[in-house]
């Protein structure tokens, strides 16, 4: 029987391009991470509110520092999602799980940046999580 196939092959999909999209999205929100982390432990005056206007009082640059290791390790999650690795959809899940609250508490200093990567997060968890096996 040369010819047929006992396994038909599935068809594609475009959920592929929203891993590959989440991928991209974890770099950039990684460079955001890093852009906050960097700009909290620079400049205490650039926010909205001080530091004991936040949820969970510390000095700025301590949640400068917890933002640019978060945004190292959200980058370095988005290279190993483009590659199809497996352990990068559970870190990039983690990481934007810990990112999106991270943020949460964070939210009165920066309110509009904060929501944007919040919503980013989300987005990243549904897609790495739903349709991350497609990317393969």
């Amino acid at each position: 029987m040369s010819g047929t196939r006992t396994h038909p092959e599935a068809e594609p999909t475009l959920w592929p391009g929203l891993v590959v999209f989440s991928g991209m999205m974890l770099l950039i929100l990684g460079g955001f991470q890093a852009i906050e982390g960097i700009v909290a432990i620079a400049r205490d005056e650039y926010f909205a509110t001080t530091s004991d206007g936040l949820v969970i009082t510390v000095d700025y640059t301590v949640w400068g520092w917890t933002h640019l290791s978060l945004g190292v390790i959200t980058i370095a999650a988005g290279f190993g999602v483009f590659f199809g690795k497996t352990w990068a959809r559970v870190v990039g899940i983690i990481v934007a799980g810990v990112s999106a609250l991270g943020n949460l508490l964070f939210l009165p200093a920066y309110p509009v940046w904060c929501t944007i990567i919040i919503a980013t997060c989300v987005l990243v968890i549904y897609s790495l999580a739903v349709h991350g096996r497609e990317v393969r």
